[in-house]
């Protein structure tokens, strides 16, 4: 029923990282992502290239990059909403990128500033110019399950930006439950439809936990025949522009629920777990993970 193998993403230093209030030292960035990458995780996600004045956490993004350790085995992301953080990422000397929309017109004008048709043709403008530059380029749909501005998202408005990411030839598309409002049958029902839709693309799953459905909303991926799924150590995470929104499921959490079904990542649960209990240390508090700090 299930694969043998699983791919996990690593967002935990971009997603995880930017809704904290006290700034996380380049250094120590550098030292989590290097131990991520030890812990055998192949996609890490370190930065954000959006305005240091409203993400001050994202403030050192190039000078995060250019001091990247080099790893073969590593591929490093960064995030874009407009096509400027698109040609900041390719400055900074990344090779991938990702860049997402909502579809939620609330949230597209909290986020981006600008409206959801708007952000389509923003998001054609982000596709055309990374892949001009040569850049393997994941796209990104947030709100896809629902919004805590606009509720129940239509599935039309998912559709409508797949349609223009795969006109785009995008490598990888990434639905996100940016606001947590992701269930079950909802999973099933969207996932479904996405691939009916583009049945040759390489689908992924961003989850939230925010109401403590996120690896059950991960089984249903997998049961969808979902094979990517973002996720961040220690369960770090939520958006700063959506009021009470909560973390991505744990990789901790998520590695221990995929070894109980005998499926291989090639990740190190107990070096992940490492990292989360350093920079729980550091934030002086506990993080939403379960497993990282049980020593299980």
């Amino acid at each position: 029923m299930y694969p043998k193998q699983i791919n996990l993403i690593e967002v935990g230093p971009r997603d995880g990282f930017q809704s904290e209030s006290r700034i996380i030292p380049t250094d120590m960035k550098l030292e989590i992502i290097a131990g991520l990458a030890a812990a055998g995780i192949s996609q890490i996600q370190v930065a954000s290239f959006v305005s240091p004045k409203r993400v001050p956490q994202m403030a050192d993004a190039e000078a995060l990059i250019q001091k990247l350790p080099e790893n073969d085995s590593v591929v490093y992301t960064g995030l874009a909403l407009n096509p400027k953080g698109v040609e900041r990422a390719q400055e900074a000397g990344l090779k991938a990128v990702e860049i997402s929309i909502s579809a939620s017109d609330s949230h597209s004008r909290k986020n981006a500033g600008m409206s959801r048709r708007e952000s389509l043709q923003q998001g054609r403008n982000m596709a055309r110019l990374a892949k001009q530059k040569g850049m393997h380029l994941i796209a990104g749909i947030q709100c896809a399950f629902g919004c805590v501005y606009d509720g129940s998202i239509p599935a039309g408005n998912v559709l409508d930006a797949v349609r223009m990411y795969c006109d785009e030839g995008i490598d990888r598309l990434s639905l996100a439950d940016t606001t947590g409002m992701a269930a079950p049958l909802l999973v099933k029902e969207l996932v479904g439809k996405v691939k009916a839709e583009a049945p040759g693309i390489l689908l992924g799953l961003h989850l939230h936990d925010t109401r403590g459905l996120g690896l059950v909303n991960l089984m249903a991926g997998l049961e969808s025949g979902i094979r990517c799924f973002d996720t961040a150590f220690g369960g770090l995470g939520g958006c700063p522009f959506v009021k009470g929104a909560a973390g991505n499921i744990a990789t901790e959490d998520s590695l221990y629920l995929l070894e109980s079904l005998h499926m291989e990542s090639g990740i190190d649960r107990r070096k992940v777990a490492e990292c989360s209990r350093k920079i729980a240390g550091f934030l002086q508090r506990r993080l939403p993970g379960k497993l990282y700090a049980s020593g299980l």
